[in-house]
């Protein structure tokens, strides 16, 4: 069986992925493929081998879609969002965007809309203690936990006004204050 890995180095070569698509209309024309694309033959054939040895082609040159739903199957699914991370006084459309963003405890993209980029930098200015100064390597630990790109993080929480910085030193100078 292919795994997830496997399918995206095969898939993802443009000729391949013109082959998969022909392929998911009915049986594949080789000769249509290569005069559409205008590829020599032999390449096609050669790429349609690749695709029958990964189970992704059957012998008649169809799409094999159970091999397509066996493949989804094995995909890892997302963790549901952790409790703590929708605690709190989150309203129902900002809830809905945590819950977009996170799988388990962890920032799964960054949102490019401005307005639910703030949700989430509310939520990790909730780790930051008003009046408390955090060098630079504590800043990058703590927005670590939540996605790799920490230094995106840190710099959107900046540009937002909920951190200042200042030679190295960051505080927390904006954002939503939960009271206990």
């Amino acid at each position: 069986m292919t795994t997830a890995e496997e399918f995206l180095r095969i898939a993802l070569d443009p000729l391949r992925l013109a082959i998969l698509g022909r392929a998911a209309e009915g049986t594949m024309d080789v000769d249509g493929v290569a005069a559409t694309l205008d590829v020599d033959r032999r390449r096609v054939l050669g790429e349609v081998g690749k695709l029958r040895s990964a189970g992704l082609l059957d012998e008649h040159d169809r799409l094999d879609r159970e091999a397509l739903r066996n493949l989804a199957g094995s995909l890892d699914r997302p963790q549901p969002v952790d409790d703590e991370v929708v605690a709190g006084a989150w309203d129902a459309d900002e809830e809905k965007v945590l819950r977009s963003f996170f799988s388990g405890s962890r920032l799964t993209a960054i949102p490019a809309s401005a307005s639910k980029k703030l949700i989430i930098l509310e939520l990790l200015a909730q780790d930051f203690e008003v009046g408390v100064r955090y060098p630079e390597r504590d800043v990058n630990e703590m927005l670590g936990r939540y996605h790799d790109d920490h230094a995106a993080l840190r710099r959107y929480m900046v540009e937002a006004g909920i951190l200042s910085r200042e030679a190295g030193v960051y505080w927390r100078s904006g954002g939503r204050v939960e009271f206990e």
